[in-house]
């Protein structure tokens, strides 16, 4: 049975983000996701974390300025030193915090810039990323993920050949973050990708299309989807990147095979 995490960024809006850790416990989840957690000190994470028995196992890089576009520094040439420092903040967080993976945001093509000049400078600032987890031994993934172009256009890379492209060339060490939701707007076929690519997959979320709300309210149809993680022998997390419809709790009638959505019911 797949282990699932509650994506705290997009789950439990009904609360501040702090109070989202205990709703997550007191529904069933025994790890979270939180996709931006710099704007809260790591004291009152590690507070929250302890407090609720949580495992935090997936952060973001820093994503910039967001009301200028940016979606992450990693491939914009001439900010190389800014994205170190942005990286540096991730590892410092996830240290603290126990995380297990980094997802490290390339960002946007910048207009009048090539593609394959922000593709070079995102292998090189990833290979300098992953030497910096080398040399500490900080037991955390480097995850690659594809954000599809009606969500995110421009970002550097929509598909997942583009992003098992670039792990080639940065380190075998990388991984691929696999979200079923991106995969099924820019390419379809989730469940024959997800055999394709398993061998590079070192995380997966969900969330359904059109509008990365829960399971019953979209495609593609998880339940065969979460069948097959088994059967492929993936026993890691699941991330639950979705905006709840409604309210959080009632949403979550999709997970109640799972032991998720009633109070008190602990994910065992």
């Amino acid at each position: 049975m797949p282990k699932f995490a509650a994506n705290l960024s997009l789950m439990f809006p009904e609360v501040p983000l702090l109070d989202r850790f205990a709703s997550a416990r007191s529904c069933g989840f025994s790890a979270v996701e939180v996709l931006n957690p710099y704007r809260e000190t790591i004291a009152d994470l590690q507070q929250c974390l302890t407090d609720s028995q949580l495992n935090l196992v997936l952060i973001n890089t820093p994503m910039g300025d967001m009301k200028a576009g940016e979606r992450g520094l990693g491939a914009v040439p001439g900010r190389e030193s800014e994205f170190q420092d942005h990286f540096l903040s991730a590892v410092e967080y996830a240290t603290a915090l126990e995380v297990e993976k980094i997802h490290v945001m390339a960002g946007v093509v910048p207009p009048g810039i090539e593609v394959h000049a922000c593709e070079d400078v995102f292998v090189e600032n990833m290979r300098w990323a992953q030497s910096q987890i080398d040399s500490t031994g900080l037991k955390v993934d480097l995850m690659l993920e594809p954000l599809n172009d009606q969500d995110v256009p421009g970002y550097l890379y929509a598909h997942t050949d583009q992003a098992v492209a670039l792990i080639e060339r940065i380190s075998p060490a990388v991984r691929l973050q696999f979200d079923f939701y991106h995969i099924e707007i820019m390419e379809g076929g989730v469940a024959e990708r997800l055999r394709q690519l398993f061998d590079w997959v070192g995380h997966v979320q969900f969330s359904c299309v059109p509008d990365r709300h829960e399971p019953q309210f979209g495609e593609p149809d998880v339940y065969p989807l979460f069948e097959l993680l088994d059967s492929l022998g993936y026993t890691d997390w699941v991330g639950c990147e979705y905006r709840p419809k409604m309210d959080t709790y009632s949403g979550l009638s999709w997970g109640e095979q799972y032991g998720l959505g009633l109070p008190g019911s602990l994910q065992k």
